[in-house]
């Protein structure tokens, strides 16, 4: 649509501010074209707008009698009682305006074309007569009903139009139809703007640990870990990454192996009642966790579906340290800050993210020990002593140190908190004291193995945001005499408790140099044609050169009531077979871990 209609101040600020608050608006249709903010606003500002904008017009021409000569007749205002009245703070009723022409090009006849008016939502001349016809007259509720001027230009486009088409409809002025309330900002902003200085090297911003400039001059392939940069492998001497996983692997296994573990989020639950804040959130029980001990957590929805997991660690009566997921960190403090402001908020209990506060290094393997306890002030590390899920506070070349004994692996392993400032010159001190037990640099792709050796999981791989603990084999860590949790309600349902929901099981193919693809599906019967019978998918899946064999995971409809039976991965080449066994396949009975 067109139309001869301009409006030369319609988008000036104080218009736009004045109609942010429905103010007052004086209107100079006829002569014009435009509106002008009333004195009433002058008392939301507390200075004469209005009058600011008819200094201005007296400025340009010193008799306003002049400019009642110059416009003439055909005007049809006087002008001069115009702005005495503006100065008097009376509104102008001017006659409707002739100069507005309607949707061009006119015919003699209504023409059948649509005559759009505001181009992004489509409304049309027909649709602004229809709200008229069904009884809408005021600006507002026309606006309501036909949607126009309420994208994102926010009627820059349309409502002018809109307004005068209204007004024909009506018979009355435009000024007495009257604006809409505006959204700010009235004047356009450009997508730079918005961006800021998220673009370039700068849009997708990166995360380093202390120890990355270490891991780079070594060689290390990195990845992207959710905002962060971690060293995927490290290879040696033209390797691929299978060769330098499976040398990783063994190293681990076999003596010592070094892991830069600080992009696991860290948040500290501080107050009086930080043990029934955890209790409540968690499905763990943690009013009967001993100062200087952790336990693994596990965090549900309301649906009561895995969400997050991570050790936690009682460092005193009223603080805990909670680690989180890489990737979960933000989502799960968001999540405790919810309930904590907002349902339980008679609880003194205060949390602060660490995460970027402390670097963590992972010691594993079965000469770990040997290889950190020279370096250690003030704490005995011996397997007595300092037995598996321990945690203290001490110091390590002079460095203060919060230290766990905790394992992904399922070796003998020990987590070294320090600050960061602190992480690369413990690492090196760290990786100096294991060259006599050839400690082995490992990245995340080494690391995703040996858990899945042990049948660890890894939330958002393992779990797809339907499982549950029971499904996840974890519902050992359920508190039993716990009277409520987040999701325990959820837990309760039918459909929870079903024996044929999707369990976490391992997979082993019949042809140990198989390795199965993730996400591969599951069927219970060979040679299917689409569309096919599927029971369930595989979820993480590695070449073990520990084992000799490949090593899967996988969720199966009734999975741990078909241990030992064999099930067939499809694939275009065919049919792969598998058999049905434990999630762990190495060291299942923990004697490796309790070293």
């Amino acid at each position: 649509m067109r139309t001869a209609l301009r409006s030369r101040c319609f988008w000036d600020p104080w218009s736009r501010l004045v109609g942010d608050g429905s103010c007052n608006i004086i209107g100079r249709w006829p002569l014009l074209r435009c509106f002008e903010p009333g004195f009433f606003f002058t008392l939301l500002l507390g200075f004469d707008l209005a009058g600011f904008f008819l200094d201005q017009l007296d400025e340009v021409v010193d008799d306003v009698g002049v400019l009642q000569t110059m416009v003439g007749e055909a005007a049809d205002v006087d002008l001069v009682g115009a702005v005495a009245a503006a100065r008097a703070g009376t509104a102008v009723v001017a006659p409707a305006a002739s100069a507005y022409l309607g949707p061009l090009p006119q015919a003699n006849a209504p023409s059948r074309d649509k005559s759009f008016v505001d181009w992004q939502h489509d409304v049309t001349t027909r649709d602004l007569a229809l709200a008229t016809r069904e009884g809408f007259q005021s600006i507002e509720h026309v606006k309501r009903y036909t949607t126009t001027g309420m994208a994102t230009d926010q009627g820059k486009t349309s409502n002018l139009n809109a307004m005068a088409i209204v007004a024909k409809q009506l018979g009355v002025s435009v000024p007495q139809v009257g604006l809409t309330t505006f959204r700010m900002p009235y004047t356009p902003i450009s997508f730079g703007s918005f961006a800021g200085t998220s673009r370039g090297d700068l849009f997708d911003p990166v995360r380093t640990t202390p120890m990355h400039a270490w891991a780079k001059a070594s060689g290390a392939v990195f990845e992207n870990v959710g905002m962060w940069k971690r060293a995927r492998y490290f290879p040696r001497d033209g390797e691929d990454m299978h060769a330098a996983v499976a040398r990783e692997c063994v190293a681990v296994r076999g003596s010592c192996g070094i892991f830069d573990a600080t992009t696991l989020g860290k948040i500290e639950v501080v107050g009086a009642d930080a043990a029934e804040f955890m209790n409540r959130l968690y499905i763990n029980n943690w009013s009967n966790l001993s100062v200087g001990r952790s336990r693994y957590g596990i965090l549900l929805r309301d649906d009561g579906f895995i969400y997050d997991d991570g050790v936690v660690a009682r460092i005193a009566a009223d603080r805990f340290h909670v680690t989180t997921t890489t990737g979960g960190a933000p989502r799960v403090l968001a999540l405790m800050e919810d309930y904590r402001q907002t349902e339980w908020p008679d609880l003194k209990v205060w949390l602060t993210s660490t995460t970027e506060q402390w670097a963590v290094i992972a010691v594993q393997g079965p000469n770990s020990r040997r290889v950190i306890e020279s370096l250690m002030d003030g704490i005995d590390i011996s397997a007595a002593a300092f037995p598996h899920m321990s945690v203290a506070r001490g110091r390590i070349c002079g460095v203060p140190m919060l230290l766990f004994r905790v394992s992904f692996s399922g070796e003998l392993g020990f987590e070294i908190n320090v600050p960061a400032d602190h992480g690369l010159k413990i690492w090196e001190a760290i990786y100096a004291a294991g060259g006599a037990h050839g400690i082995t640099a490992y990245g995340t792709e080494s690391m995703h193995v040996l858990r899945a050796e042990k049948g660890y999981i890894i939330v958002g791989q393992d779990t797809d945001g339907t499982v549950t603990p029971d499904d996840a084999g974890l519902s050992w860590a359920i508190g039993k005499n716990k009277a409520d949790f987040v999701g325990k309600r959820s837990l309760q349902r039918p459909s929870m408790l079903a024996a044929n929901r999707k369990q976490l099981v391992g997979l082993r193919t019949k042809d140990p140099h198989i390795v199965l693809e993730e996400g591969a599906q599951v069927a219970a019967r060979p040679g299917q044609k689409p569309p096919m019978e599927l029971i369930g998918h595989v979820t993480s899946s590695y070449p073990s050169s520990v084992l000799g064999y490949s090593v899967a995971l996988g969720l199966v409809a009734g999975g741990r009531a078909q241990l030992g039976q064999t099930l067939y991965v499809p694939m275009p080449h065919g049919d792969i077979a598998v058999e049905v066994t434990s999630p762990v396949f190495y060291d299942p009975q923990g004697a490796r871990i309790n070293a």
